[in-house]
């Protein structure tokens, strides 16, 4: 479906967020080579697949991302980095992607967080800030998509108000509010 007259077009730009200790800041391009090293972990990819990418990869997918759209416009993407407020440092991302299926917006919902800063509540406090913005624009339903030996993005799904479905896709089953 063509995003002209959606409530996607509602749907603003990501823009700062603050949270009590996070600030999430729109992803950019040049964010690249600072996650690079953050995110080149292999043990951060056991629950979200993939292998670490180098940083001109991660500049080609967030070049794509940038973008705020998918080539047909079906889809809003929305990135942000998460940052510690108190020394400014990039601690992982959270993402979504917003669909609009007969005038109701959902939003697939994602976090990462590296692991040298994980069991801190960065993942939780960064979810919920990016989930307040989406909920003041509409977002009526969230989906995110965890790996079932993931307990710390099921407790920060938890803290969504996301349940299980019983539902599975590639491995990961599908929590939902």
């Amino acid at each position: 479906m063509d995003a002209q007259g959606t409530p996607l077009e509602d749907i603003p730009e990501p823009g700062l967020l603050l949270g009590d200790r996070v600030v999430l800041e729109p992803l950019r391009v040049g964010h690249a080579a600072e996650l690079a090293h953050l995110l080149d972990d292999p043990s951060l990819h056991t629950f979200i697949g993939g292998t670490p990418a180098t940083e001109a990869q991660l500049v080609e997918r967030f070049r794509r991302q940038v973008a705020g759209w998918s080539p047909d416009r079906s889809e809003r993407w929305l990135n942000w980095v998460v940052r510690r407020r108190v020394e400014d440092q990039v601690v992982g991302t959270v993402q979504a992607t917003v669909t609009s299926h007969d005038g109701r917006l959902a939003a697939e919902v994602a976090w990462v967080v590296a692991t040298a800063y994980q069991g801190q509540g960065y993942a939780k406090e960064a979810a919920v800030t990016m989930v307040q913005r989406l909920r003041q624009h509409g977002a009526a339903m969230l989906v995110a998509h965890i790996h079932p030996d993931h307990h710390a993005s099921q407790a920060v799904a938890r803290g969504l108000g996301l349940t299980k479905t019983g539902t599975w896709h590639d491995g990961e089953e599908r929590w939902q509010g």
